[in-house]
């Protein structure tokens, strides 16, 4: 589940106009019933990374807000391409989406820390003895995603762990974690909270190595964004929306058994196995992935945009408009906000 960035940056959805079709709900004013009318547009097929959202719309929080939220389906066009264009008001993306299109020149920036604690982890097969660290994955063959800080991210782990980071890649896409179920690729980076217990209920377990254990930096894998132009003309509908939605990941946290039927419930012919969302969304709850430093849902931790931005680019995976690397490193307090959500 690596994101429209990463593994979410891939095409899921059959419908691949059904988005931007859609999105030009976005610009609305209101539903015809009074409501001010937010879209939000998701990066990928609906799983635990959005079920915040899908709660907040169930149990009426959004409509507690004076707001009829229309979500967006993922299709062909990354999130943060549709915000930085005006076709969504807010988008569920990551980090590094947000720095590759901020450092370009788009206007998007992340606005709440839906999910606080890095999901992304370096995924074998439990069965592979062989693969035992990270550093056993020399000479082996990487299932990719074609972004292009997994690279630099895997070299970076591997050399930690004593390896040369020399490997081979194959770009599968979306079949990259069958080729690792099947042992046709040795290893790939997955989505614990997701992959990982998709792969267990398929009675193909896996290994994990996770990137922070060899200290690479925390990096946020799901967040909310938006743009400025759409925050400095709606700052009150924004924080009525971040509001709605905190208190949506809020109920999740608490009531992840319940959260997950309502996610399933919003999407049934998306969300095959109930399983999977209960047992994700349990995990999500129980393994502190809602809270970050500040011990709240939502706050954008300065930190993690440091230390990971300066990754990408010391890197050189940031590129500006002209498709040259950064000639200096960015402000990066401009690529996110804390001012909508509550008490901000």
């Amino acid at each position: 589940m690596k994101q429209p960035s990463r593994l979410f940056m891939i095409t899921l959805i059959a419908s691949a106009l059904l988005a931007v079709g859609a999105s030009g709900c976005g610009s609305q004013d209101s539903d015809g019933g009074g409501k001010k009318t937010v879209s939000i547009a998701l990066d990928w097929t609906p799983n635990t990374n959005h079920i915040g959202i899908f709660v907040a719309d169930q149990l009426g929080y959004y409509s507690d807000e004076g707001l009829s939220v229309k979500i967006l389906p993922y299709a062909n066009t990354a999130p943060e391409t549709l915000v930085s264009r005006g076709k969504a008001n807010f988008g569920v993306g990551n980090q590094a989406g947000i720095a590759y299109a901020r450092g370009s020149g788009q206007d998007v920036l992340q606005v709440m820390a839906n999910i606080a604690k890095t999901q992304y982890a370096i995924g074998v097969q439990a069965s592979n003895k062989a693969l035992q660290s990270p550093k056993d994955l020399d000479g082996k063959t990487y299932a990719g995603f074609g972004t292009p800080d997994e690279g630099p991210e895997l070299e970076y782990v591997i050399k930690a762990d004593g390896g040369s980071g020399k490997f081979k890649t194959v770009t599968l896409n979306t079949t990259a974690y069958e080729a690792v179920y099947k042992g046709a690729a040795d290893f790939t980076i997955a989505v614990t909270t997701w992959e990982g217990v998709q792969a267990k209920l398929l009675g193909k377990p896996m290994r994990f190595f996770e990137f922070t254990d060899y200290g690479f930096p925390v990096q946020y894998s799901s967040v909310i964004e938006s743009s400025n132009k759409y925050l400095k003309a709606n700052p009150d509908t924004a924080k009525r929306f971040l509001a709605a939605t905190q208190k949506g990941y809020q109920y999740a946290a608490e009531n992840p058994a319940a959260a997950a039927k309502l996610l399933v419930k919003a999407n049934p012919q998306t969300i095959k196995d109930p399983k999977l969302a209960e047992q994700s969304a349990l995990l999500l709850a129980q393994g502190g992935y809602y809270t970050g430093a500040s011990g709240k849902i939502g706050p954008v931790d300065p930190a993690i945009w440091k230390n990971y931005g300066s990754f990408l680019y010391s890197s050189k995976l940031l590129t500006g408009a002209d498709g040259k690397p950064l000639a200096s490193e960015p402000d990066w307090a401009a690529f996110y906000s804390n001012n909508f959500l509550p008490g901000g």
